[in-house]
């Protein structure tokens, strides 16, 4: 009797779910705020949106994962289209998202849109090949989330604070090459991976940081690094203050990784 092949060995444990759910929870909190940043999640939606009335792409059945204003899902909804949303961190009316886990009907949707969640799972390729299985034939998936080159005045910052000692405050990014290399991977047909950039100006550490946990961008990592405490802190605002331009203030860039395919047959664009 054939032996069976060994099971893969499990994905890295890079994120911990418990605090990943408490970091989106505290987002959702947070955006309620009259004065919440919402740029992000703004510039995702949008996105999506504009992508689809280039490819002519009208689903008729879509999930919405992260679409925290709401703006997608209304424009969706505006043209016929059953919306089913969802989170990690859902409100009132939200299904439960768990990117890494099946989705509970394959080959339901038309579309399935993912906006700023994907960071901060563990096992990425296990996600998309779940979200390509949960298409319709025919079906396309357009996923966003904060890539690499994101945030690099913090990424400074946090260096000449930590100096001989750097700790783990600032999680790993995907790349545009490592997007389309994973879409291919997964089975996806025409992938493809671009990225664009978002400059936001600064006036203090304080706001920076205020910014990121208000848009879900907090750390979660499973092996946080120590606090910085009081001196630590004291050193991260110099550094802060150093790179300010004339003005005060430090301009801070997210790059947003944008991949998108379709699942098998593929419906070719109406131009």
């Amino acid at each position: 009797m054939a032996s069976k092949p060994p099971a893969p060995p499990a994905p890295p444990t890079i994120f911990a779910p418990r605090r990943r759910r408490a970091m989106r929870q505290r987002m959702r909190q947070l955006e309620r705020r009259s004065d919440a940043p919402g740029f992000l999640a703004d510039d995702m939606a949008e996105d999506v949106i504009d992508r689809l009335a280039f490819l002519r792409h009208e689903p008729q059945r879509a999930l919405v994962v992260g679409d925290t204003t709401g703006q997608l899902a209304a424009a969706l909804t505006a043209q016929g289209c059953a919306v089913t949303r969802a989170d990690p961190a859902p409100l009132p009316g939200e299904q439960a998202a768990n990117e890494e886990q099946p989705f509970p009907a394959p080959a339901a949707f038309d579309l399935i849109a993912q906006l700023g969640t994907l960071a901060t799972v563990n096992d990425l390729p296990g996600a998309l090949l779940h979200i390509r299985r949960a298409l319709a034939p025919g079906g396309l998936a357009v996923m966003s989330l904060c890539g690499a080159g994101s945030v690099p005045a913090l990424r400074q910052i946090m260096a000449e604070t930590d100096g001989d000692r750097p700790a783990a405050r600032l999680h790993p990014q995907v790349d545009v090459r490592a997007g389309g290399d994973l879409l291919q991977r997964c089975g996806f047909a025409q992938p493809m991976s671009d990225s664009r950039t978002l400059d936001v100006r600064y006036a203090s550490l304080h706001r920076l940081a205020a910014d990121l946990r208000a848009q879900g961008l907090g750390n979660c990592l499973a092996r946080p690094g120590p606090p910085l405490g009081k001196a630590g802190l004291a050193r991260a605002e110099a550094a802060f203050a150093a790179l300010a331009d004339s003005d005060g203030r430090v301009t801070e860039r997210f790059a947003i990784l944008t991949m998108s395919g379709w699942n098998k047959a593929v419906r070719p664009p109406k131009f």
